[in-house]
């Protein structure tokens, strides 16, 4: 009874700390937190730092702080790269999300990539365990993905996900709750700001910051071409002359700048499907890929994609959320403790 007591006090979380967001899933609330994966530090002239501001807010200090503070973004393509900033990070979200107190530390599934050596995955358990966790489950991504997606994975059937994530992409084949073949490129949604801010930089001599390119992106950027739209200006500073200026750029141009990281991202798809074992191929041929991403929501990449391969395309509802949804529903479920652990 007391252990039943306990576990109706606790709190279970899922935790997906990915390069431009990070997401936490807490039990009986949903996705309480969706914020972007950076941290505004106050360095002091003694050494001293303190955090001020994480998530969203610290974001938008990025490229307009004094010299004493500094906006750090922890996770590089999709990895830890500073696990002292990233764990201060999730300490401040898990205040946010949770209060200064917890009645019982609770257990938290996080998602991990595919592969991760063993010396990094013990880092992240120590970095999660330091917020007061007292048990961490880590949760390879691609199968988070597809039980997030609702695949059934435990069938002795193929099922492919293409996750694109901020900064990597992700091609996984699974099947009997395992992935058969998986192949990752450093190629994600923040090349496609990349690709536009390098664009303007080259065509038209503008200098602009990343928020700006990810702006111009939703707002004109497809992975398809389309009919002339409404353009949209766009001002930065002058490469030639260091002064602010402005220019005008429509869907044509946003399109041709994306076309490179959208082609190395239908590749990968393409690639994945010739390695595949044939028995699995037919499986994927009649239940089609699923999208899922933050990347997904650029206008006609699923088109693009089902043109690409001749299969049909789904994009789950919210696809950025996918991944802490299935990590969220593999460690509330019966037995997860031995199932789901990696």
């Amino acid at each position: 009874m007391f252990q039943s007591m306990l576990g109706a006090l606790s709190a279970d979380l899922a935790i997906d700390m990915g390069t431009s967001m990070t997401r936490i899933y807490v039990r009986g609330r949903g996705v309480v937190c969706r914020q972007a994966s950076a941290v505004a530090i106050y360095e002091g002239p003694a050494g001293d730092r303190k955090v001020i501001h994480v998530g969203d807010e610290a974001l938008e200090m990025l490229g307009r702080t004094p010299p004493d503070i500094r906006v750090f973004q922890p996770i590089r393509d999709g990895v830890i790269a500073d696990y002292d900033v990233a764990e201060a990070m999730l300490r401040q979200m898990m205040l946010q999300v949770q209060g200064r107190r917890l009645w019982v530390a609770p257990r938290a599934a996080v998602c991990i990539p595919y592969g991760t050596a063993e010396m990094r995955r013990r880092a992240v358990r120590d970095s999660v365990e330091s917020i007061g966790v007292h048990k961490v489950v880590l949760i390879e991504h691609p199968l988070a993905v597809a039980v997030g997606a609702e695949l059934p994975v435990d069938q002795a059937r193929g099922h492919m996900v293409v996750d694109i994530g901020g900064g990597t992409t992700t091609v996984a084949v699974l099947s009997l709750g395992g992935v058969v073949h998986h192949h990752r490129i450093m190629v994600g949604g923040g090349h496609f700001d990349q690709a536009i801010a390098h664009h303007l930089r080259e065509v038209h001599g503008l200098l602009i910051g990343s928020q700006t390119a990810e702006k111009i992106k939703l707002a004109l950027g497809g992975a398809l071409p389309t009919a002339p739209g409404p353009e949209l200006e766009v001002r930065g500073r002058a490469l030639d002359s260091g002064w602010p200026s402005a220019v005008t750029v429509g869907p044509d141009q946003i399109h041709h700048a994306l076309s490179e990281p959208v082609r190395m991202i239908l590749d990968a798809a393409l690639s994945a499907l010739e390695l595949t074992p044939p028995d699995l191929a037919s499986d994927i041929a009649e239940t089609g890929i699923v999208l899922t991403g933050s990347g997904a929501l650029l206008r006609d990449l699923d088109r693009a994609l089902g043109e690409a391969t001749g299969l049909p395309v789904v994009v789950p509802d919210d696809p950025g959320c996918i991944a802490v949804l299935g990590a969220a529903g593999l460690v509330n479920a019966p037995g997860s403790d031995s199932a789901v652990a990696v």
